[in-house]
Parts: structure tokens; C-alpha cells; sequence
């Protein structure tokens, strides 16, 4: 190791980096991801062209999260299937001791893997003399708020502390081919602390999100140079750590309750289905509430304005909330229908029969518009039990996948189905 501040990669470098010609390096064989075996948090590192997902070598990863949320348990659980594949794994805790994080595997029942090696520092320089040593392909940094390098006169966490700390760490992966994970705290806002250079260092950001009262927990891929940003990996707490939910929130086909609609929405490279739930109260013209949960505040306002427009409803003096169940982020333009029929529903004490869900966009002139990939929501819908869809008028073909697709032209056609 360099003295004073120098670069952390030192001997563990595998020698001089040299340019090369672009046809040189699209000549070498493709470096292979490494799968922890937990799919859903795979998928949010992305999926390589042959199908393989999972964290590519050299790369890093910075995770954020509200303290309590899990994103100490599902490291340690990646990090023990990573190490139970053969893959070598160092996890630095620079909040725990590694008696600590002994017990805690032992509680989450992942096992002992011998290539799972556990580190208690916050010494920047004697991490990296330790990851030398050991020879890791995944270094675990949990977090790097607390860690520190000794050539910087500033307190643990300070923003010349993670600037060099981060620059270093992302130098270090670079140079050896160690993938590195960073998990970082966030602020009150839900922001990750700290200077946004670290997020414009690192390949890929995830955010880990959940209520602590909740069992749900979703990560999301917000930045990621090696996958999609709109993948999401969904999972349950239990008494037990995180269990995969890869069907996403349970949602029963056989329901119809006013005020709820479900929808097939895209996430990445797979469709979940979505219930949009509304609820319409008594408000005071001029200070009607709108509030929303999981969805577009704006989209919600435009809905509002075309029911009263094209469906003469008055929601003027109506407060109306509106939000997306099982935390699910839904602003595409698809669950316009379903939100539409979800407020109406609400409004009127009506709801669409069992079994039917909605698909479309809805424009400004009240008329539902198509949209894309409806061959995967179909089969999505019908895979989980649905029978009927509704589905703008362009889209009404013949049934595929078992499904009665129902065509509608504009709002008044959709709210006929109500009731």
C-alpha cells in the first residue's frame, strides 16, 4: 500500500492500464455476471444478453434506505448465496462487530459458507490491505457513511470523507475486477446522503423501500449502467429475513369492490398487476383535496378534469385520494383506465364485475388510447385469473390467451361497464 493517501488498488492491480483499439476489446470473451441466486434482487442488477442476471465483475453498486428497512439482511443473504455458489465474498461492517453479524446469519438461517469472510473496520486503508489479502470478487461495504480514510482531516460521514472514500473504492474495483456493493444511508427526504458524486461514480443506484409496521419491501433500480432502471425486485420480511415475491402483490380476480380497479403495468422486463384503489369524500369548493399514493398527482388531476368534462360528474367539491396498493410506483400511462374507473367507481358506489380488469390510456378529449406491449399484460391477466379486459377499441382482436377483450372507445363507453 501507498503511503499518505495514495491509491488503495496498489499490488493488487493487475498492471498498467493501456488503451486499446474498440475492435480489440469487443474481440474479448464477455465477462460473466455472478448470480447470488436471490431472483428478484438478480433482476434489479440486470440480465446480460444470454439471460444470466446478477452483479457484473468490477462494477459498483450503491444501495440506500430508511434505517430499519432490511438492506443489512438482504446483503448478508446475498452475500451468503454468493458465497455458498463459490463465490468469495468480504462483508465490512463498519457499524457491527462480526460476532454480531455471526448471529444474525445464524437468525436468518443462510448458513456458515466459508467463503463469506466478515471484517469490523472503518480504516479505508486497512479495508483495502484486508480485501488484498483475502482476494475477494464481492466487497460488501456496510455503510460507507462510517467508513474514513486517514489522509482526510474530517469526521466519518462529512462530504470530503465520502468523496475520497468513494473515489477510492470505485478506483479499487476498477483496477481489480472486484465487484463492490456500498450501502449508504439516506436523509429525511428519502434522499441518499451525502454529495451526488457518489451517485454519479457509482454504475448502478438501488433504493430499498418499505414501512417498518409493513411485511412489503421493494428495491428499485433508479441508475444502472448494466440493466433496465425500471426493474423491481419485490419481497416480504419474515421472522426469518426477506422472502422473494415474484408474482409481486396478491391480487384476487374474483373481487370487485367500488373504488378498485386492477391493471397490468410493466416494470422492466415483466408485468405485475396493479390495484388502483379510489376514495371520494366531501370536500370544499375551491380547497378540494387531491392526494395520491404510488401514482402521478398530475395524471390524477387530468382524470379528474376529464370525468368532469366528458362524464359531467362533479368532483369540484369532492376530495379525492388515490393510491396504488402493495407500494408499487405506477405512472405509466396504461392504469389511466383503471384510475378513471377507480375514481368514478368511488364516486357513484359502483364497481366492475369479478373478474374484469382495465387497460388504456385516457386523453384529454375523453378518448382511450392504445398502448404498448399488450400481449404481455394480456397473459399476465389471464395467468392470474381474470376472464374479461377492458381494452381501447383498437385492441379489440379476437380473445387470446383464454381472455373477452372489451373495446372502448372513450370514457362514456368505459363507465358503462360500471355497476
Amino acid at each position: 500500500m501507498q503511503e499518505g493517501g495514495g491509491s488503495l488498488a496498489g499490488s493488487w492491480a493487475p498492471g498498467v492500464v493501456e488503451a486499446r483499439s474498440i475492435a480489440d476489446v469487443g474481440a474479448e470473451p464477455v465477462v460473466e455476471r455472478l448470480p447470488t441466486g436471490i431472483g428478484e434482487f438478480d433482476r434489479v442488477l440486470g440480465v446480460s444478453p444470454d439471460g444470466v442476471a446478477g452483479i457484473v465483475p468490477g462494477s459498483v453498486i450503491l444501495v440506500g434506505g430508511e434505517p430499519g428497512v432490511g438492506k443489512s439482511t438482504l446483503l448478508l443473504q446475498a452475500a451468503a448465496a454468493w458465497a455458498t455458489r463459490g463465490t468469495r465474498v468480504l462483508y465490512v461492517s463498519s457499524e457491527e462487530s462480526a460476532e454480531q453479524i455471526r448471529l444474525r446469519a445464524e437468525r436468518l438461517e443462510v448458513g456458515l459458507p466459508r467463503e463469506l469472510y466478515l471484517l469490523a473496520e472503518t480504516n479505508l486503508e486497512r479495508i483495502a490491505e484486508q480485501a488484498r489479502k483475502v482476494r475477494p470478487r464481492v466487497l460488501l461495504v456496510d455503510s460507507v457513511q462510517m467508513v474514513f480514510a486517514p489522509s482526510v482531516e474530517s469526521a466519518p460521514g462529512s462530504v470530503s470523507q465520502l468523496r475520497k472514500c468513494g473515489s477510492e473504492l470505485v478506483m479499487l474495483s476498477k483496477t481489480t475486477g472486484v465487484s463492490v456493493v456500498l450501502v449508504g444511508h439516506v436523509t429525511k427526504d428519502g434522499q441518499l446522503a451525502g454529495p451526488r458524486l457518489l451517485e454519479h461514480l457509482v454504475d448502478a443506484v438501488l433504493y430499498f423501500e418499505g414501512e417498518r409496521m409493513h411485511a412489503g419491501r421493494l428495491v428499485r433500480a433508479v441508475k444502472n449502467r448494466f440493466g433496465a432502471t425500471l426493474e423491481l425486485g419485490i419481497f416480504q420480511m419474515t421472522g426469518t429475513g426477506l422472502r422473494e415475491m415474484s408474482d409481486g402483490p396478491a391480487v384476487a380476480a374474483d373481487q370487485a369492490r367500488p373504488g378498485s380497479v386492477i391493471c397490468p403495468v410493466i416494470h422492466g422486463s415483466r408485468c405485475l398487476l396493479a390495484e388502483i384503489q379510489a376514495l371520494t369524500a366531501t370536500g370544499f369548493l375551491g380547497a378540494a383535496k387531491r392526494k395520491s399514493s404510488g401514482l402521478d398527482a398530475n395524471r390524477l388531476a387530468m382524470i379528474i378534469a376529464v370525468l368532469e368534462q366528458h362524464a359531467g360528474m362533479r368532483l369540484a367539491d369532492r376530495d379525492v385520494f388515490a393510491q396504488a396498493v402493495g407500494g408499487l410506483r405506477v405512472i405509466e400511462p396504461a392504469a389511466d383506465l383503471s384510475l378513471l374507473l377507480a375514481v368514478a367507481g368511488a364516486e357513484r358506489h359502483q364497481s366492475l364485475s369479478p373478474g374484469v380488469c382495465a387497460i388504456g390510456e385516457v386523453g384529454l378529449s375523453g378518448h382511450i388510447g392504445r398502448v404498448t406491449q399488450m400481449d404481455k399484460r394480456l397473459v399476465e391477466a389471464s395467468r392470474i385469473g381474470f376472464s374479461k379486459v377492458l381494452v381501447p377499441w383498437d385492441e379489440r382482436i379476437e380473445a387470446r390467451v383464454g381472455l373477452d377483450l372489451i373495446g372502448v372507445r372513450s370514457v362514456q363507453d368505459a363507465l358503462e361497464h360500471l355497476g
